[in-house]
């Protein structure tokens, strides 16, 4: 059973680039996508997915906050925050809300998703 994919960023082609690298790692599937916090938060409650790919920097309420609210509405989702900043300065953030993880925008592939989704994935 493929991992349920939910894309959140406010850039188009970010959202494009991030289907592609989903869709490129085996196992994995985008189940939607939307463009703000506030978006997230609703979309992730109507899919339940499995993985959140989250941009820190969106419209509203930002990615941090997104992610505070959906894990407090589910146990089971893992929320991966992505941005254009660089690891060290923002890894910090990522236990602040609850993420599972950091990844870097120019780090972003099918190789960094799984070794994530490896790592955080809920054991059975």
């Amino acid at each position: 059973m493929a991992v349920r994919v939910l894309v959140v960023d406010d850039q188009a082609p970010f959202r494009l680039a991030a289907r592609m690298v989903v869709e490129a790692a085996d196992g994995f599937e985008v189940v939607g996508e939307v463009e703000s916090g506030e978006d997230s938060v609703e979309r992730a409650r109507e899919l339940d997915p499995d993985l959140v790919l989250m941009d820190v920097n969106l419209p509203g309420i930002d990615g941090l906050e997104a992610t505070r609210r959906i894990l407090a509405a589910s146990n089971r989702v893992v929320v991966l925050l992505l941005s254009t900043y660089e690891e060290a300065e923002y890894a910090p953030r990522v236990a602040e809300c609850g993420a599972a993880a950091y990844i870097p925008k120019a780090a972003f592939g099918p190789d960094r998703l799984r070794q994530a989704w490896e790592a955080a994935r809920p054991r059975a």
